[in-house]
């Protein structure tokens, strides 16, 4: 067995731009976006802040390569068969990437360095839209409502505290108790908070589900009266 000496140091794994991306990402999961500075990645990695400019040109260049990652998780729909299906898999999917990475929620749609597998998800929405049948003007309208909705709804999950139908139950009959002698004056919000989320609770998948049905099946009318 080799012995560890000055001479003999364990072996490092060499830095990488991949390497430095996962690094990020995994930070930036944990703590959040505004704790990603190049010293604390470089602390994680245990190396000089300045040896990441050697794989990054500098903050934005990370978070280029982050987003593009989150990208590559998500499943790009195909074009030419169920178009609804796969529309509805490529939301789903891409509502999951945003939940195991929060912080990007805030970057993926802003940016104005594209990488690969951001451009091969977009393409594919529009090519699923147009194999559809969807005219461009309506392809366009698709995508951007879907994108609203779409971020719109993990934005608003990544808000809430509570995250289980019962964790919402739970939330609601507090919320009865502390405000009773308010709630007096919004009967709509006793019988809904109240009434049935006290109950029922709120399920983030059924939620989201409903929402893009309603959207999607309105799509699908608007197709249909071409």
């Amino acid at each position: 067995m080799a012995v560890e000496t000055q001479e003999n140091p364990p072996k490092r794994t060499p830095l990488s731009r991949a390497r430095v991306l996962r690094a990020a990402i995994a930070l930036a999961d944990a703590r959040g976006a505004e704790e990603l500075t190049m010293r604390k990645l470089a602390k994680e990695l245990g190396v000089e802040a300045m040896s990441l400019y050697n794989h990054v040109a500098n903050k934005t260049d990370l978070l280029d390569g982050m987003v593009d990652i989150v990208f590559g998780e998500i499943e790009a729909p195909a074009a030419g068969g169920d178009w609804k299906a796969e529309l509805s898999k490529r939301a789903a999917s891409t509502r999951e990437a945003l939940n195991r990475h929060r912080w990007a929620i805030g970057e993926m749609e802003g940016r104005t360095t594209h990488g690969p597998n951001n451009l091969h998800i977009h393409n594919a929405v529009l090519g699923c839209l147009r194999a559809a049948g969807f005219s461009i003007e309506m392809t366009v309208h698709a995508m951007s409502v879907q994108d609203a909705y779409i971020y719109g709804f993990a934005l608003q999950q990544s808000d809430m505290s509570s995250q289980t139908p019962e964790d919402f139950a739970a939330e609601a009959q507090r919320q009865m108790v502390d405000y009773a002698e308010a709630l007096s004056d919004y009967p709509h919000l006793v019988e809904v908070v109240g009434g049935h989320v006290a109950k029922a609770g709120y399920d983030y998948d059924n939620e989201f589900t409903f929402g893009l049905d309603v959207i999607l099946d309105r799509l699908e009318q608007l197709l249909s009266q071409r």
